[in-house]
């Protein structure tokens, strides 16, 4: 049996996952809630393996180590922090402070196959754009879980979440409102 893999990801309405730096938004656009944040840390209370690429381990290892953002402090991010991490990186030396992270140079794609054969917990990646655009277009993301925050960020919005996916149909699985105002959405997707 191969271990569910989900691909986690924030998106403003308008499909960046980040904005530029020097942008007034603040963490979550501004619109974390008590809700969004207790349901995340639920998504992070079971047994998971993270799968990172190494620019998102690198910024998320520089703001969860150093405690340099007060978003450190939301249990999600500490349950996060705990789960035992596989960074797929041809350029890292170390793992930088987390606690139980594992680099592995080689092709993501053979990586994950490997990962999702033998692990015996589910998978889950936040972000890491082009290391999930990749095992989307293979078949391996079995879940896209989408948080989409109301706002649009078309002047000051980096990183189109989508924008190196390919071409991919999606079966809608859940849907759920947060704080009355923020969409989770959970796919099945099928690369075309």
């Amino acid at each position: 049996m191969t271990a569910l893999y989900t691909w986690d990801v924030f998106s403003t309405l308008d499909g960046y996952g980040s904005y530029a730096e020097g942008a007034d938004w603040g963490g979550y656009w501004g619109k974390q809630g008590p809700e969004l944040l207790a349901h995340r840390a639920g998504l992070f209370d079971t047994d998971q393996r993270m799968v990172f690429g190494a620019t998102t381990f690198r910024e998320n290892a520089q703001v969860m180590i150093t405690g340099d953002d007060p978003l450190t402090l939301d249990e999600w991010n500490v349950r996060m922090l705990r789960m035992p991490a596989t960074v797929v990186s041809a350029t890292l030396q170390d793992t930088l402070g987390w606690p139980d992270a594992t680099i592995v140079r080689g092709d993501a794609v053979d990586t994950v196959i490997r990962l999702k054969e033998a692990s015996d917990v589910p998978l889950r990646s936040q972000a890491s754009l082009s290391l999930n655009w990749a095992l989307l277009a293979a078949g391996l993301v079995d879940r896209l879980q989408v948080t989409v925050f109301p706002v649009i960020s078309g002047r000051t919005g980096t990183s189109p979440v989508l924008a190196g996916a390919g071409d991919v149909d999606l079966e809608l699985l859940e849907s759920r409102t947060l704080d009355g105002r923020t969409q989770e959405l959970v796919y099945r997707p099928t690369p075309r």
